[in-house]
């Protein structure tokens, strides 16, 4: 028995790493007998922008799922800001802020009062969480929406709102798991320079999940999640490097085993 403790004593003790927003190391999962994800290593630095580039199926979800808790964890590590989510719990979760995949507000109230009752829950007075709505639909341009019921919004516009809900508590880091998934050209693109910008400016750590390429920034750090293992990382040119080709979308589906059909 204390042979287990000190194995994972030291597994813990190698992820503790306070220069990285968020470090995954080695982690693996499965749904019973079904692998998902299989040593996967990820780290994404104090505001930076980091993609995690995979087709559907890639594991990316159940990644988000296990850095948040939702899921218990497999084999291997996670932490943020040094802190192991699985030691610490509470503690190493309060700093991100997510947005995920499938929409979370409730349609029938306005945009101030699902961002309001969010606030309450992470313990925030009304003054604050006054200051904190304003300047989180300031930055998203939504503030001419607050009053606004959900159900007359746009599905961009419900993005932002949701984007706005994930920055109240200040997260220096934050998890979208494919935040543009049934928008359109023009939002999408609106929504990716916003969030650029925001992690520029506030210098918040981005992971950014998506299966589309035109989401990525040259500048932008990338994994490519495949089958549940890590098949690319770096930068654009690193990764076209890599891949032996002379464009991204080409390395992707040289990646993806050509699954990569969004490009």
């Amino acid at each position: 028995m204390r042979a287990a403790h000190t194995a994972l004593d030291e597994a813990i003790a190698s992820v503790t790493d306070i220069s990285q927003a968020l470090a995954v190391r080695n982690l693996s999962f499965s749904y019973g007998l079904k692998p998902v994800l299989s040593g996967v290593t990820i780290e994404v630095a104090p505001g930076s922008f980091t993609v995690l580039l995979g087709p559907n199926g890639a594991g990316k979800t159940t990644l988000f799922s296990l850095i948040t808790r939702l899921l218990e964890p497999g084999p291997g590590a996670i932490s943020i800001q040094g802190l192991d989510v699985v030691g610490t719990g509470s503690r190493a979760l309060a700093p991100i802020g997510i947005v995920f995949q499938q929409a979370t507000l409730d349609l029938d109230l306005s945009v101030e009062q699902n961002l309001r009752y969010f606030a309450a829950l992470h313990g925030l007075d009304r003054r604050l969480s006054d200051t904190r709505i304003a300047e989180a639909l300031g930055a998203l341009s939504m503030s001419d929406r607050r009053q606004s019921r959900v159900r007359e919004l746009s599905g961009g516009q419900r993005r932002r709102v949701e984007i706005a809900r994930a920055f109240l508590p200040k997260p220096r880091l934050l998890l979208l798991d494919e935040p543009t998934v049934g928008l359109d050209i023009p939002t999408r693109a609106a929504i990716v320079e916003h969030m650029h910008a925001i992690c520029r400016e506030q210098s918040v750590a981005v992971l950014w999940a998506t299966h589309l390429i035109d989401e990525v920034h040259d500048d932008d750090s990338i994994v490519v999640l495949d089958a549940g293992r890590v098949v690319g990382r770096g930068s654009v040119a690193e990764i076209v490097q890599q891949a032996g080709v002379e464009s991204l979308g080409e390395a992707f589906n040289r990646l993806t085993v050509g699954k990569a059909g969004n490009v």
